[in-house]
C-alpha cells in the first residue's frame, strides 16, 4: 500500500490528468499484461486455501483417538469404515496402514510410506510457483517503467511538439513508469506474503501427516505383537 500511495502522489504531481486509467489508455501493454499475472496470482491463492482448509480439516488427534478405541478393541473393519467417511488425506493415510493390519510391521509401514508419497506432494503444490510469479511480476514492471521513461525522454526532445505537448507526454510517461513500478511490486509482495503463509500451512500439515503415520504405525504394531494390549 505504501508504494502504491508513493505510486500515485508521483503520477498526481507530475499531472493531475494523468493516473492509472490514462496509463492503462495510452501504453496498457505492460499494465494488462500484470493484470493477467494478478488474477493468476489471485486465483492460485485462492485454490490452495480452499484446497488445504477443505482438505485438512479432519483434526488428526480426536481421529486418531477414535481409531485407536476400534483398534484396541479389535474391531479393525469399523476403523476402516470409519475412515471410508469422507475424502481426506488424514483418513486415507490412516485407512493405507489399517488395510495391511494383518500382515507385518513391514507391510504396514510400506503401504503407509506409499501413500504419503501420493499425498505429499499435493499439499506443496502450485506454492512454490508463487515466486516465480513474484519475479515475473517485478521484472514486467522495471520493463513498463523503462519503457516509460525511454518514451518519455524521446517525447520531450522531439522539436515537432509544442512546450503543451512535451508537458503532456512528460506527465504520461512519469505516471506510466510510476504504476508500472508500483504494481509490479504490489503483486510480488502479494506473492511473497501468501507463499509465507502456504508454505508454512504446508510445513504443519505435512507434520501432522508424519506424526499420524507414525502414530497408526505403533497402534498396529504394538497390537499384533504377542501380549500386545
Amino acid at each position: 500500500m505504501l508504494v502504491v500511495l508513493v505510486a500515485e502522489q508521483a503520477a498526481q504531481a507530475a499531472s493531475g490528468s494523468s493516473g492509472l486509467m490514462g496509463a492503462f489508455k495510452e501504453r496498457p501493454t505492460f499494465l494488462v499484461a500484470n493484470l493477467v499475472v494478478s488474477a493468476v496470482v489471485v486465483a492460485m491463492i485462492v485454490e490452495r486455501v480452499a484446497f488445504q482448509l477443505s482438505k485438512y480439516s479432519v483434526n488428526s488427534k480426536e481421529f486418531f483417538a477414535q481409531i485407536k478405541k476400534l483398534v484396541t478393541a479389535g474391531n479393525i473393519d469399523r476403523a476402516i469404515k470409519l475412515c471410508d467417511a469422507g475424502d481426506y488425506p488424514t483418513l486415507q493415510l490412516v485407512k493405507a496402514g489399517l488395510t495391511h493390519a494383518n500382515k507385518g510391521p513391514d507391510e504396514i509401514d510400506a503401504a503407509m510410506s506409499e501413500k504419503m508419497g501420493e499425498l505429499r506432494p499435493a499439499v506443496e503444490k502450485r506454492v512454490g510457483s508463487l515466486w516465480s510469479l513474484a519475479n515475473i511480476a517485478t521484472l514486467i514492471g522495471l520493463i513498463g517503467t523503462v519503457v516509460g521513461l525511454i518514451t518519455t525522454f524521446s517525447a520531450v526532445s522531439d522539436p515537432r511538439l509544442s512546450a503543451a505537448q512535451r508537458q503532456a507526454q512528460l506527465s504520461l510517461g512519469i505516471s506510466e513508469a510510476m504504476y508500472n513500478t508500483a504494481f509490479g511490486l504490489g503483486i510480488a509482495v502479494t506473492c511473497m506474503i501468501a507463499h509465507l503463509f502456504l508454505h508454512q500451512r504446508a510445513k504443519n500439515i505435512q507434520h501432522d501427516l508424519d506424526a499420524t503415520q507414525e502414530r497408526v504405525f505403533n497402534l498396529l504394531t504394538i497390537q499384533t505383537r504377542p501380549g500386545g494390549y
